[in-house]
């Protein structure tokens, strides 16, 4: 094991460049599956005719696809149909896809699992359906909802590494090409990277406990 060459300035900077890259993607990949399974989830929960329906199936067959074939299918297939996107908004699109249809249904649980009793007590005293869920189901759910959604943020981050099968060139993607150099960089090299992807998941975990104990 060379930890001196595996750890050189030369090393550690491309490590970070692709530690840059992995957050970036995952950033852009939480916020916009938040607000896309924000909204689906809460359409759902809404079980309006038809859109409801038709979003159920759409959600149940993300989720039961490999993230794998989701990235596959937004950098190859849709060249083919004229879309061509690069490597970095693929796997932007592809985490994005794959995470709203699974927040959706945590967010859809959510409002789920406060009392119709609640709902059916502020409608009667003259609150509208919109004001019942904005006022009354929805601050009471996000409670509920904070850990198993930091949780699915947590995957999405890890998930990041699946988008190497395209080069996309985030941290496990840079990490191979530098054990490719040398064996005695593999033991070194990957002990880095899982120490950068338990700093920043670990942290995440943290800002979870301490949102849920404000909460209670």
């Amino acid at each position: 094991m060379d930890f001196i060459g595996a750890y050189s300035p030369d090393h550690l900077k491309f490590l970070l460049e692709g530690f840059y890259v992995t957050l970036k993607v995952a950033f852009f990949s939480i916020i916009l599956s938040f607000l896309i399974g924000g909204l689906i989830g809460t359409l759902r929960y809404a079980k309006i005719p038809v859109v409801s329906k038709l979003l159920a199936v759409i959600v149940e067959t993300i989720r039961n696809l490999p993230l794998l074939l989701i990235i596959f299918f937004t950098y190859f297939a849709l060249q083919d149909i004229g879309i061509i996107l690069s490597i970095t908004v693929s796997a932007i699109t592809a985490l994005t896809i794959f995470e709203s249809a699974m927040l959706s249904e945590i967010i859809r649980s959510g409002l789920n699992s406060i009392d119709k009793g609640q709902i059916e007590a502020a409608r009667s005293s003259g609150l509208t359906y919109f004001q019942t869920l904005m006022y009354i189901i929805m601050p009471q759910a996000l409670r509920r909802m904070v850990p198993p959604i930091v949780s699915q943020f947590i995957s999405l981050l890890k998930d990041t590494s699946l988008a190497v099968i395209i080069a996309l060139p985030e941290l496990t993607h840079n990490a191979q090409i530098i054990n490719g150099q040398k064996t005695s960089y593999i033991i070194p090299i990957f002990l880095l990277v899982a120490f950068m992807y338990f700093l920043v998941n670990y942290t995440l975990s943290i800002i979870a406990r301490r949102l849920e104990a404000k909460s209670i």
